[in-house]
Formats: C-alpha cells, sequence, structure tokens
C-alpha cells in the first residue's frame, strides 16, 4: 500500500511550493507545481500551432488613402459654431461651416455649410454645398446642391434671395423668397474686372 512523501522545507527554495510524490515505486515521479503563468507558457510552447493562431504578428500600417488625407485636411479646416453660441462678422477660407447655434455673417470661400436643428444663419452666403436642417435667412448662392431637410423635431427653411445648381427639399422643408434655378457656370464667382490703364 502506497503513502505521500512532502518534500522537506530545507531542500525548497523560498517561494517554491511544496511537491507531493507518492511513495510507491511503479509510480511516475509527479513534476513540481509551477506557478500558473510559467504552466501556461509550456502549455503554449507545447502547442505552437495553437500559440500562432492567438496571437498573429502585427501587420504593417496600411498607407493612407488619398479620401482618408482630404477628410483630415476637411475637418483641419472646418469651423463650428456650438449651441448657444453667437458669431458675427465675416467668415473667409474655411472648408466647411457647421451652424448648431445662431451666426450673423457674410461667408465666402467655403465649400460647405452644414446648418443644424439648432442652428440659425443670417446673411450672405456663397458655397458649393448646403444642408439646412434648421434656419437660413439672407443671400444664398449654392452653386452645386442646396438640401433643405425636415426632421422630427425641426423643419429645414430657407428664405432671401436663393439660387442654385440642383435642389433636393424634404416632404416638410420649407424655401421662400426670390429663388432660381441657375446652370453651374452662372453661379462661379464673377471675376473682377481690371483696372484701366493710367493715361
Amino acid at each position: 500500500m502506497g503513502g505521500f512523501h512532502v518534500q522537506p522545507e530545507k531542500n525548497r527554495h523560498r517561494g517554491q511550493p511544496a511537491t507531493v510524490a507518492p511513495l510507491s515505486r511503479n509510480a511516475a515521479p509527479v513534476p513540481p507545481r509551477t506557478p500558473d503563468g510559467a504552466r501556461l507558457a509550456a502549455a503554449d510552447a507545447a502547442r505552437p500551432g495553437d500559440a500562432a493562431r492567438r496571437a498573429p504578428e502585427p501587420a504593417a500600417a496600411p498607407a493612407p488613402s488619398v479620401a482618408a488625407l482630404r477628410r483630415s485636411e476637411t475637418d483641419v479646416r472646418t469651423l463650428i459654431v456650438g449651441r448657444e453660441i453667437s458669431l458675427s462678422g465675416e467668415i473667409n477660407s474655411c472648408n466647411k461651416l457647421v451652424v448648431e447655434g445662431s451666426v450673423e455673417a457674410n461667408l465666402q470661400n467655403c465649400r460647405d455649410v452644414d446648418i443644424s436643428e439648432t442652428g440659425l444663419f443670417k446673411g450672405s452666403a456663397s458655397i458649393d454645398e448646403a444642408e439646412v436642417r434648421g434656419r437660413f435667412e439672407g443671400n444664398l448662392t449654392v452653386r452645386k446642391r442646396l438640401l433643405i431637410r425636415a426632421m422630427i423635431r425641426a423643419t429645414g427653411r430657407v428664405t432671401g434671395t436663393i439660387r442654385y445648381g440642383q435642389i433636393e427639399i424634404e416632404c416638410g422643408g420649407q424655401i421662400s423668397g426670390d429663388i432660381q434655378a441657375q446652370p453651374h457656370d452662372e453661379l462661379k464667382p464673377a471675376a473682377v474686372p481690371a483696372a484701366p490703364a493710367a493715361d
């Protein structure tokens, strides 16, 4: 009948757990216990296929696409007027203007305007594209597409002198004033005539 033998304290290193081995001569020796981290590392080494499947080599970062570069450039040149903020004056050379508050301005050299449900723009704007979910009042020239949206809590309203290349008005959107569709060529900013030469 076999028994068990515990390794004496004096033969162990400090921090090493005690091992229990059967005293039977026919039984195979039991390896000493190892900490969980070492046991897991040994198990991963024994199954290299599993380790490779679990921890793939990091791939090289792909080069940024042209669209991503354009998007980041647009983000850099975006002006956001937040809720409960009022802004008045001249706005020049921004790629996109987002109006969530109130803006009273003359807007030039801007590609896109987005007026949110809480936004109000008063003044004049000459731009490529506009999306209006809030209100626009004044002179608006949209060279490409004007989109007037109707939301659950707000309706896009555009009033004043409006010139556009294309227009899309969702059911419930409103537009009023002097409204004209014009070909894209006629909506380009007029060239400033050269001053006459002095005699």
